[in-house]
C-alpha cells in the first residue's frame, strides 16, 4: 500500500520544528504577563487632565474626551515638562474632575490599586467591577448638578455619564497595557524574535526546499493529511452552526442587550436555510463527495481552523486579553513609523508577513506557470505596499490611513460620517482619498471586470484575497460543489450586498440631513452591527478561521459584497471567460479538486461549455493543474453569444429527425 505522506528533507523538519516552536511561544505569552494598575495610570487613561502638557514636538498629546463615545489616551513617559495650558475647555475640566473622582473612589474601594493580578482575566474582571462603582458615583453627581442647574452652557448631561459600554472595552485594552508586568514587557524584542522572527525562519526553511524536484502538481494525499483533509457533512454543519449561533449571541451583549438585530439576523439565517433545503428541494439531496470525506475528519485542521477563530475572536472583541502581543510588536512600530502599536498593527504586520512567506510557497507550487508567479508577486506586492506600508505612513503624517485599493462596499465603513469628515479634514490629499474611492466603485470596477473579469482584484489586488491564495492554498480543496452549496452561496452573498447598500444609503441620509434615524431605524445601530456581524464576525472569524474547515474562500464565495457587485458585472458584461476544449478532456477532475469557488469546472469541461460563473476570480489554478491543456483564461467577447449559452443536447426521433436543442 503506498505510503499517505510525501517526504520531507532533515531541512524541512528543522523548519517544522522552528516553527511549532515559536508557535507555542506566541500561545505561552499570553499567560507570562502579570498586571498591576497605579492610580496615575486608571486616571490618565479614563479621564485625563485637560492641563496636560504639549510635546516636545509643539503638537497636544493625545487625550480623547472621556465622554459617551469612549476613546484612550496615550501620553509619553518622558514629555518635557512645561507650564500648564491655562485655557482649559470647561467641558473637558469637568469630565475629569467627575470621572476621575469616581474612578479614583471606585478603584480604591474594589481593592484595583496595589493589587497584583495573575491574568488579563481576572484583571479585567476587575476594572469592569470599577467601571461599574464609577458609573454609579458619575450618574449620581450628575443628578446633582442638574437638580442644582451647575451644568456649564455647552455642557450634555451625556458628556459626562458612563452609559455606554463602547466607552469602557476602548478603554479596557489601554488600561490593559498600561497594567503589564512581566518577562515581555521588558524584554519586548527577545519575544519578537522567538515568535515571528523563529516563526519566519521555520517556514522559509520548510518551503524553500520545494523548489528542488520537477515543476508541476502533485496531490501529495490532500485528502489523507491530517491538515488538509476537511471536515465531514456533520462536521462542518456542527462547527459553522456552534460558531454561528456563539456570534449572534456575543451579538446581544455588544449591542449592549439589545436583542432586535441578532433576531432579525437569525431570523434571515433560518429563511435562507428554509428556503434552500426545503423549498428549492435540497434536504434529500446530498452534497458532492468532493467536499465530504468519509470518516473523522483532520484532528490537524480542526485544531488548526479552532486557533485561528479563537485568534479574531481575541483580535476583534477582547483585545485587552492580547496585550503581550501588542507590546511585543510595540519596538518595531516605533522603530519604522513612530507612535504605539495597537491590535491593528499587531494584526497588519501578521497579515502582511504571512501573505509575504506563503506567498514564496505559492510560487514554489506553480512555479511552471507564469500567470500563477505573476499573480502572486501582485497580490504580495499590493498587500505590503498600498494594505500596509502607505497607511502607516499616512497614519504618522496625521493624515488618513486609507488603504486606497480597498473598494466600497468591502471598505464598508468608507461613507461614514468620520470618515468623510476625516478626509474633508486632510485637504487636498483627503479630497484625492475621497473622490479615488467613489472612482473606483463608479468607473474602475465595472470597466476593468469588463475588460479583464473580477480576477483584476479578487486574485490580484484584494488583500482578503491574497491571504487566501497563500496562506489558504493548501485548503483550496475543500471548497464545496454541490449544488446546494451554490445555492446558498446566491442567497447569502447577494444578500450581504443588499444590506451593504441599505447601510449606506441611511448612512448617507444621516450625514445628509442630520436625522439620527430613519423609519424608527438609528444609523449607529445599523452601522455597529453591520460591523460586527459581517466586517469581524463573517469576514474574520469565519472568513479566514474556516480555511482548514471548509476550504480558503468561503468569505469571497459566501459574503464579500464587493465579490457580488464585481460578480454581477462579470456575469452579464465581462468579456472574461475560461474556454475548454472538451475533446481533450480526460476527466482527471484536477480543475474540480483545486477550485476554490464550488464550481464544477470539469463538468463544463466535459460539455466544451465556457466557464461564465459570477463566483469565479479568475486565479487560473484549474488550467494550472490540467495536465491537458484543456482550459484557457480569455477575455474576446467573440462568439460569446452561443458560446455560454446551456449545454446543446442533440435529439433523434422518428417525428423530427436529427434536432439539436438548447
Amino acid at each position: 500500500m503506498p505510503s499517505k505522506t510525501t517526504q520531507k528533507s532533515l531541512l524541512q523538519y528543522i523548519g517544522l520544528g522552528l516553527f511549532v516552536l515559536a508557535l507555542l511561544t506566541f500561545t505561552a505569552m499570553l499567560g507570562l504577563e502579570r498586571y498591576q494598575l497605579s492610580e496615575e495610570d486608571l486616571i490618565d487613561t479614563v479621564a485625563p487632565d485637560p492641563r496636560s502638557v504639549q510635546d516636545g514636538d509643539g503638537e497636544a498629546a493625545s487625550t480623547v474626551s472621556a465622554g459617551s463615545s469612549g476613546g484612550t489616551s496615550v501620553q509619553a513617559d518622558d514629555a518635557p515638562a512645561q507650564e500648564p495650558v491655562t485655557d482649559v475647555d470647561p467641558k473637558a475640566r469637568l469630565i475629569h474632575e467627575i470621572q476621575g473622582d469616581a474612578f479614583r473612589e471606585a478603584g480604591r474601594e474594589r481593592g484595583l490599586f496595589g493589587t497584583t493580578f495573575g491574568s488579563s482575566f481576572s484583571f479585567s474582571a476587575r476594572v469592569g467591577e470599577v467601571f461599574e462603582a464609577a458609573k454609579v458615583r458619575v450618574n449620581e453627581r450628575v443628578d446633582r448638578l442638574q437638580e442644582e442647574n451647575a451644568l456649564p452652557e455647552g455642557v450634555s448631561e451625556w458628556d459626562i455619564r458612563l452609559s455606554d459600554p463602547i466607552y469602557f472595552k476602548q478603554n479596557l485594552a489601554a488600561l490593559t497595557a498600561a497594567a503589564e508586568r512581566g518577562p515581555v514587557k521588558n524584554n519586548p524584542v527577545l519575544f519578537l524574535g522567538l515568535t515571528i522572527g523563529l516563526g519566519l525562519l521555520g517556514g522559509l526553511l520548510y518551503i524553500l526546499p520545494k523548489f528542488r524536484g520537477h515543476a508541476g502538481i502533485k496531490n501529495d494525499h490532500v485528502y489523507h493529511a491530517q491538515l488538509t483533509k476537511g471536515l465531514n457533512l456533520g462536521w462542518r454543519s456542527f462547527f459553522l452552526g456552534v460558531t454561528t449561533v456563539g456570534i449572534i449571541g456575543y451579538g446581544i451583549r455588544y449591542m449592549a442587550s439589545d436583542w432586535f438585530w441578532p433576531a432579525v439576523t437569525a431570523a434571515t439565517a433560518l429563511a435562507i436555510i428554509g428556503l434552500v433545503m426545503f423549498v428549492q428541494h435540497s434536504w434529500r439531496n446530498a452534497p458532492a463527495r468532493a467536499a465530504d470525506p468519509a470518516g473523522l475528519s483532520a484532528y490537524l485542521g480542526i485544531f488548526a481552523g479552532t486557533y485561528l477563530i479563537g485568534f479574531y475572536v481575541l483580535l476583534y472583541w477582547a483585545p485587552e486579553h492580547v496585550a503581550p502581543w501588542i507590546t511585543m510588536v510595540d519596538p518595531l512600530k516605533q522603530g519604522l513609523f513612530g507612535g504605539v502599536a495597537s491590535q491593528w498593527f499587531l494584526y497588519g504586520v501578521l497579515y502582511t508577513l504571512i501573505i509575504l512567506v506563503m506567498g514564496v510557497r505559492m510560487i514554489a507550487k506553480y512555479r511552471h506557470n507564469k500567470y500563477q508567479i505573476v499573480r502572486t508577486l501582485s497580490v504580495m506586492f499590493f498587500q505590503t505596499a498600498f494594505a500596509f506600508i502607505i497607511p502607516e505612513i499616512l497614519g504618522a503624517l496625521n493624515k488618513p490611513q486609507q488603504d486606497l485599493k480597498n473598494i466600497w462596499p468591502l471598505d464598508y465603513d468608507f461613507f461614514f460620517g468620520w470618515q468623510l469628515d476625516q478626509f474633508q479634514s486632510a485637504g487636498a490629499l483627503g479630497t484625492f482619498m475621497l473622490v479615488w474611492g467613489i472612482f473606483l466603485v463608479i468607473v474602475g470596477v465595472p470597466l476593468m471586470v469588463h475588460l479583464v473579469g473580477k480576477r483584476w482584484y479578487c486574485s490580484w489586488v484584494c488583500g482578503c484575497g491574497g491571504l487566501a491564495e497563500t496562506m489558504g492554498d493548501p485548503w483550496r480543496q475543500l471548497s464545496d460543489k454541490s449544488l446546494r452549496a451554490w445555492k446558498f452561496e446566491r442567497w447569502i452573498i447577494h444578500g450581504v450586498l443588499v444590506a451593504a447598500i441599505l447601510m449606506t444609503a441611511l448612512t448617507l441620509y444621516s450625514y445628509f440631513t442630520g436625522a439620527e434615524s430613519l423609519l424608527g431605524f438609528q444609523t449607529w445601530k445599523v452601522q455597529k452591527w453591520y460591523g460586527f456581524l459581517i466586517g469581524a464576525g463573517f469576514a474574520g472569524v469565519v472568513g479566514t478561521g474556516f480555511y482548514p474547515l471548509m476550504g480558503n474562500r468561503v468569505w469571497c464565495r459566501f459574503g464579500c459584497p464587493l465579490a457580488a457587485y464585481l460578480g454581477l458585472v462579470q456575469r452579464f458584461q465581462s468579456r472574461f471567460r475560461i474556454t475548454t476544449n472538451g475533446g481533450q478532456c480526460i476527466s482527471c477532475g484536477n480543475c474540480s479538486t483545486y477550485c476554490e469557488m464550488g464550481i464544477d469546472v470539469r463538468a463544463y469541461a466535459q460539455m466544451g461549455q465556457d466557464i461564465v460563473r459570477a463566483s469565479c476570480v479568475g486565479c487560473g489554478v484549474c488550467a494550472a493543474v490540467c495536465p491537458r491543456g484543456v482550459l484557457r483564461l480569455e477575455n474576446s467577447s467573440e462568439d460569446a453569444g452561443y458560446r455560454t449559452v446551456p449545454e446543446r443536447v442533440i435529439h433523434v426521433s422518428e417525428e423530427e429527425g436529427v434536432v439539436m436543442k438548447f
